[in-house]
């Protein structure tokens, strides 16, 4: 089984005056590739510091992160942007599509961002959106703008799909269908898919399991046979 992501002895502390807040405990953890993860912990565990690493959006205070073979812990601001463009996409819980402009629109927007971008209208279908291409984002709901926004991280042609609670603003019926979308991401089209989130029942579903609490890994457990969203009692 390849891996993509490797944290080897990564902290990560927030100073603020004199006081600091250590985020990340000089953790180790190593991941596989085209594999759906659940990163689960309570609040203020170390989840959202995890998945900020991976992306780019932040760097680690002490120790190194690989990522396909690649070592991004000493990049600059210029080349952590140039990483971010091509190697991940991300899935956040408020959508953040832009209102002004339709889903055709907002999904291709990414063709300014990356070279080898997927067409829109394809990422669209696949997230079963399209008949939707000249709706504004006003116009669906928040189930179907979470699919617009899987579309848009989808279109980037990413290694890995970073999702920060991407249910968490979803109905229970609207969730299944957001997480098996993502689920199909990782089995058909060899996504590697991080999900964070608090749910356990979510967890079910992954085919790696990862425990943070106090910003350090609890646990990392393979499960042979993840449940389907529909086998998953919500």
């Amino acid at each position: 089984m390849s891996e993509i992501l490797n944290f080897k002895d990564v902290s990560r502390v927030y100073t603020a005056g004199d006081h600091s807040l250590r985020a990340l405990d000089h953790i180790d953890l190593s991941l596989p590739a085209g594999k759906f993860i659940v990163v689960l912990g309570p609040s203020g565990a170390g989840k959202s510091t995890l998945l900020n690493l991976i992306g780019g959006l932040d760097s680690p205070t002490e120790g190194k992160i690989a990522v396909d073979g690649f070592d991004i812990s000493m990049l600059t601001n210029d080349q952590l942007a140039e990483y971010r463009a091509k190697t991940v996409g991300f899935v956040f819980q408020n959508y953040n599509l832009i209102p002004t402009l339709t889903v055709y629109e907002n999904v291709a927007l990414v063709r300014e961002i990356v070279k080898n971008a997927l067409p829109p209208e394809e990422m669209l279908e696949a997230v079963g959106l399209g008949d939707h291409l000249k709706n504004f984002p006003a116009e669906l709901s928040g189930g179907e703008q979470q699919r617009v926004s899987i579309a848009r991280a989808l279109a980037k042609n990413p290694k890995i799909l970073l999702c920060d609670e991407p249910t968490g603003a979803l109905d229970s019926e609207t969730g299944v269908v957001v997480l098996k979308l993502l689920l199909k991401m990782a089995r058909e089209r060899g996504k590697t898919i991080v999900i964070v989130t608090h749910n356990q029942n979510i967890a079910k579903m992954a085919d790696v399991i990862v425990r943070v609490k106090s910003g350090r890994i609890r646990s990392v457990e393979t499960q042979e046979t993840p449940l389907s969203a529909e086998e998953v009692e919500w």
